[in-house]
C-alpha cells in the first residue's frame, strides 16, 4: 500500500515536470516564432522603404502633398491692352506681394504690340490689380530676358516659393511644371530636361500650352528653378525653360542674395 502511494506520487511528480517542460518549450518556441515574424516584417518594411526611395529617385517622383502645397503658390494672370484684348499667363508667389512671371504676359515686347494698360492676378476668386516693378530685356518671346516681377498692394496669404538659382539642369533630370493651362486653372505637368540652348535657355519635353508661361518649373525638392517661357512653333510638346538668375529678384525685398543662398542650401 505504502509502495503504491509512493509510485503514484513519483508518477504524479514526473507528469508535472513533463507538463512544465512541455509548456516551457511551447512558450519558447512561440517566442522564437514571434521574433522571426517581427524580424521578417522589419526586413520587408526596410526593403519596401529602400525600393520606394530608389523608385522615387530614378523615376523623378515627388510626394503628392508637396505638389499640392506648391500649387497654392501660383496664380492666374490677365493683362489687357487699350482695346481690351486680353493675354493670360501664370505667376509664382515670392512673398511681400511680389510675383515672378514672363514679360510677354504683362508687357508689350516691341513697338509692334499694343501697350498693356492693366494687369490683374486671380487671388481667392478676385481679380486683384498688379503693377510691373521690374523686367528683363526681352523684345520677343522665347528670349533669356523674358521675365518680369509684378506686385500687388494688398495682403496676400500664399506660401512663398523657395528659390534655387544654382540648379544644374542635368540631362534627363525630372522636373515638374505648374501653370495656367489654357486659362483653365493651375495644372500640373511633368517632364525631363533636354539641353541648354546657345542663348542660355533649356529645352524640355513638357507641354507648352498657352497660359503656362510664367508658371513654375520645380525640381524634385520642390524648389522653383525656372519658368516656362514658350514652345517651339507649332509643337506643344517641346517647350523652353528660363533658368532663374539672381538679377531677377533684385527688386524683391524678401529675396536678397543671402536669402536666395539660404533657400538653395536648405533644399
Amino acid at each position: 500500500m505504502r509502495l503504491t502511494r509512493r509510485t503514484l506520487l513519483v508518477t504524479g511528480l514526473a507528469l508535472c515536470v513533463a507538463a512544465a517542460c512541455f509548456s516551457l518549450g511551447a512558450w519558447y518556441s512561440q517566442r522564437r516564432l514571434e521574433a522571426r515574424i517581427a524580424a521578417a516584417l522589419e526586413a520587408q518594411s526596410s526593403l519596401a522603404t529602400e525600393v520606394t526611395h530608389h523608385l522615387t529617385s530614378e523615376m523623378g517622383l515627388m510626394p503628392l502633398s508637396m505638389l499640392r502645397d506648391r500649387r497654392k503658390s501660383f496664380v492666374e494672370v490677365n493683362a489687357y491692352d487699350e482695346f481690351g484684348v486680353m493675354r493670360y499667363s501664370t505667376a509664382g508667389y515670392l512673398g511681400s506681394g511680389h510675383f515672378i512671371t514672363v514679360k510677354h504676359g504683362v508687357m508689350a515686347l516691341n513697338d509692334n504690340q499694343h501697350p498693356t494698360t492693366s494687369v490683374t492676378v486671380l487671388y481667392k476668386d478676385e481679380r486683384v490689380p498688379a503693377t510691373v516693378v521690374d523686367s528683363g530685356t526681352a523684345d520677343a518671346e522665347v528670349h533669356p530676358g523674358d521675365w518680369a516681377i509684378i506686385k500687388v498692394d494688398r495682403e496676400i496669404d500664399l506660401p512663398p516659393l523657395r528659390i534655387d538659382v544654382d540648379y544644374a539642369y542635368d540631362f534627363a533630370a525630372p522636373i515638374f511644371r505648374l501653370g495656367n493651362d489654357y486659362s483653365k486653372g493651375i495644372i500640373l505637368s511633368t517632364g525631363y530636361i533636354g539641353q541648354r540652348t546657345s542663348n542660355g535657355l533649356v529645352t524640355s519635353l513638357t507641354d507648352g500650352h498657352p497660359g503656362v508661361s510664367g508658371g513654375g518649373v520645380l525640381n524634385q525638392a520642390g524648389n522653383l528653378v525656372g519658368i516656362p517661357i514658350g514652345r517651339m512653333e507649332a509643337d506643344y510638346r517641346f517647350s523652353f525653360i528660363l533658368p532663374l538668375r539672381e538679377e531677377m529678384f533684385r527688386k524683391v525685398p524678401t529675396l536678397t542674395a543671402n536669402s536666395i543662398a539660404v533657400a538653395t542650401s536648405g533644399s
